[in-house]
Order: C-alpha cells, then sequence, then structure tokens
C-alpha cells in the first residue's frame, strides 16, 4: 500500500468510527442537572514539543503503516453543560503514556524504551452534538500511578476544564495518590471509565465512552 493509499484510507477511518460513535450519543437536555466532571492536574508531562502530527488517531504518525504498539482503544463521549445541553467547537486534548509507560516528554523516565510509533498527544473540536472522538491505546500503568489519560477542554486558549480517566476497576486505583485526593465518591465517579471489548473485533479492540460535564454553560464558550 502506499502512502497516499495509507492517509486515505486513515482519514476514512476516522471519519467513519465518529459518525459510528455519534449514534451513542444522547440528546442535549435529555437528563436533569449532572455533577461536573472532577478537576485534575495536568501533571509535569504534557508534551514539551508537540509532535508534528496531532490529529485524533494515536496509533498512526502521519503517513506511517506501522501502528503504536498497544491495546487499541476508540475513546469517544460528549461535552455538555451540567444540563445536558452540547458545548460544541471546543477543542479536547489528550495525552498519555505508550504501551511501554513512556511519556512524550523530555523528561520521561524510560525513553530508551518509547515507542516511536505512538503519538502520544491528540486533539480533537467537537462536533455539533458535543462530541469527541479519538483512537489510541488503553492506558498502562507505570511507577507510582494507575492507568490514565489526561484530558483538556478550552476553547479560544481558554482553559475550561483539566482532568483525567481512569480504568474503572482497575485494581491501583485505590492506591494512586491524585486518584485518592476526589474524596467524594460521585465526583470520583465522574473520571472512572469501563473499558469494554468491541463487539466482532477481530483485533480485541476496546471502547471507552467518558462524557465530559463542564460547569459552564454553552453560551459563555462563545
Amino acid at each position: 500500500m502506499n502512502s497516499n493509499c495509507s492517509v486515505c484510507h486513515r482519514r476514512t477511518f476516522l471519519r467513519t468510527a465518529l459518525l459510528g460513535s455519534a449514534a451513542l450519543f444522547t440528546a442535549p437536555g435529555a437528563f436533569a442537572e449532572k455533577l461536573a466532571t472532577a478537576r485534575q492536574t495536568a501533571g509535569p508531562f504534557f508534551p514539551d514539543k508537540l509532535p508534528l502530527d496531532t490529529d485524533n488517531d494515536l496509533l498512526i504518525l502521519s503517513d506511517s503503516i506501522t501502528p503504536a504498539v498497544g491495546e487499541v482503544t476508540h475513546l469517544s463521549g460528549r461535552v455538555t453543560d451540567p444540563s445536558g445541553s452540547a458545548v460544541k467547537g471546543v477543542l479536547v486534548e489528550i495525552w498519555q503514556v505508550d504501551g511501554n509507560g513512556v511519556y512524550l516528554h523530555s523528561r520521561s523516565s524510560g525513553k530508551e524504551k518509547a515507542d516511536a510509533n505512538f503519538q502520544g498527544y491528540g486533539r480533537f473540536l467537537t462536533d455539533r452534538s458535543g462530541g469527541y472522538y479519538f483512537r489510541t491505546v488503553k492506558p498502562v500503568p507505570y511507577p507510582g500511578r494507575t492507568p490514565h489519560i489526561h484530558v483538556k477542554v478550552s476553547h479560544g486558549g481558554k482553559e475550561l476544564l483539566t482532568t483525567q480517566l481512569y480504568i474503572d476497576g482497575h485494581p491501583q486505583n485505590e492506591r494512586d495518590g491524585l486518584l485518592k485526593r476526589v474524596s467524594d465518591p460521585a465526583k470520583r465517579k465522574t473520571l472512572l471509565v469501563p473499558f469494554v471489548p468491541v463487539k466482532d473485533s477481530t483485533a480485541g479492540e476496546l471502547s471507552a465512552n467518558f462524557d465530559i460535564i463542564l460547569g459552564v454553560t454553552p453560551a459563555d464558550v462563545k
């Protein structure tokens, strides 16, 4: 397969995956007021140099055909206000360790074993329903931390929320210092995400849905 065909296939996949995940999104305003997603620190490992490729597919760099190593995960959700109204046109950024537990950061430990095919960072503008989508790998633990993915939501350069999502039920969650700081069980639940097998996937892919509830209304980010 030549590089041009690879790029076309990749873009088609991303468009199709987003449309497919949109069917899972809930109509705006369908529920009563919900608890806003808990805030968490950005940590010390936000990339100190962004990759040339910053799209929403973290498994493939530019026009490469060699994917990153790890359990392929389709991460999607909606960004809403507490009433369920969609917050469209906001920037969702994620960053995380690769399958070997290494960040895209000059001070991350284990740089010698970093996965050169993993993007490490991605971003996506929410659509009309507030939806976003990323293809990444299931996060793995590293010394001192339970598996997690960092998430930031911003608009016009203004940060609206920075947080971290965690694998629901992971045994290391109860020992993680940052997660334990969220002492309210209801607030902690806003950060816990089930990673479930994708039906009929022969590659063992996973799906994770992380709905982000901001403490602002759509009008506040216009």
